[in-house]
């Protein structure tokens, strides 16, 4: 299926009137936006303008809330509860990510669990929003059951990302970004949405069997096997079970059930440098470690070794010069009144 090439500015005037035009406030359709645009500049097409579509339409059938009302509790020096009231994951999490790098700002670390969210788009947008601010940034958060542990031959677990960021002082910062299950479910919609076959550690069909067939996937696998497994129980019980939010298989479907709120729940917390050894020492180690990791000697089939995040950010400054690729299909959609 051919890709049409749509500038980044384009693109997201595109989704915002989408957004808008389905009952969200502009301020939170740029924000929405901003977020999507920021996964396809990456590569990340997974997670970006792809899901324009789908927001929408859990937005008319009312499992959204189009006008929230934020309230953020503090539990104590550093620790607070964000109630996002239902409305759009991705603006709840880039408020709570401000309101975390305020409280570092102050006490040294800020960290919050956010309540009545929903699904907020690349954590990469999150963490890299407080590496700017010279903090580290850490997300987390939980889906619905579409991961198989490790063992199982049907899914309990969400694919669960985390998401790091640490701050440089010249460099781009270091960013992992990354999904509990091999992939993240985004890219076997890809895939469908592409025409293409995926490999065969991706996913199973619905007797638990691997599957290169985007079409038959029924559930994801875990990366790494039970490594996977176990860290993606970890996310859920401090994006769930610690935020006082569900977990595992109670979780609202995010495909279905467009009509409910999901109640998920998130993780987010920034960090000082400077609250445990010299922030100009730390920033100019983070460079250090860039440029000794760059001088690795590659691999054969490998130019360079990269640190975490940076095959991304190199895709997102070609692509902000020559623009977006989006499939035929999604670009219809964006720009069919």
């Amino acid at each position: 299926m051919a890709n049409v090439i749509v500038q980044h500015n384009e693109l997201k005037e595109l989704v915002v009137k989408k957004l808008t035009k389905a009952g969200l406030s502009k301020e939170h359709a740029s924000v929405v936006a901003d977020v999507l645009v920021h996964a396809d500049l990456r590569g990340v097409s997974s997670h970006g303008v792809l899901r324009t579509e789908h927001y929408v339409k859990r937005i008319t059938e009312g499992g959204l809330n189009p006008n929230p009302k934020f309230s953020v509790i503090e539990t104590g020096p550093c620790s607070a509860i964000f109630d996002g009231d239902d409305g759009m994951g991705h603006v709840i999490t880039k408020e709570a990510m401000d309101y975390a790098i305020e409280l570092a700002d102050k006490k040294g670390i800020g960290m919050l669990t956010v309540v009545n969210s929903s699904h907020c788009g690349a954590l990469s947008y999150f963490v890299e929003q407080a590496a700017q601010k010279n903090k580290i940034g850490i997300v987390m958060t939980h889906t619905d059951k579409i991961v198989v542990p490790f063992g199982g031959a049907e899914p309990f677990f969400g694919t669960n990302p985390i998401a790091f960021g640490f701050p440089a002082k010249k460099h781009r910062p270091i960013i992992l970004d990354m999904a509990t299950s091999n992939v993240a479910f985004g890219k076997i919609l890809h895939a469908r949405e592409e025409g293409k076959e995926i490999p065969a550690d991706w996913g199973v069909d619905e007797n638990g069997v691997p599957t290169t067939n985007p079409h038959k996937v029924a559930a994801l696998l875990p990366f790494a096997g039970p490594k996977g497994y176990g860290l993606g129980m970890v996310v859920d019980i401090f994006s769930g079970i610690l935020a006082g939010a569900a977990f595992g298989t109670h979780i609202t479907k995010m495909y279905g059930e467009y009509n409910k709120m999901r109640k998920l729940g998130h993780f987010v917390c920034a960090i000082d440098p400077s609250v445990f050894t010299d922030v100009n020492s730390f920033l100019e180690n983070i460079d250090r470690m860039i440029e000794e990791i760059h001088s690795v000697k590659p691999a054969k089939g490998f130019q360079q070794v990269m640190v975490p995040g940076e095959p991304e950010q190199l895709r997102e400054e070609v692509r902000l010069k020559e623009g977006v690729p989006i499939t035929e299909t999604v670009y219809q959609y964006l720009v069919k009144e």
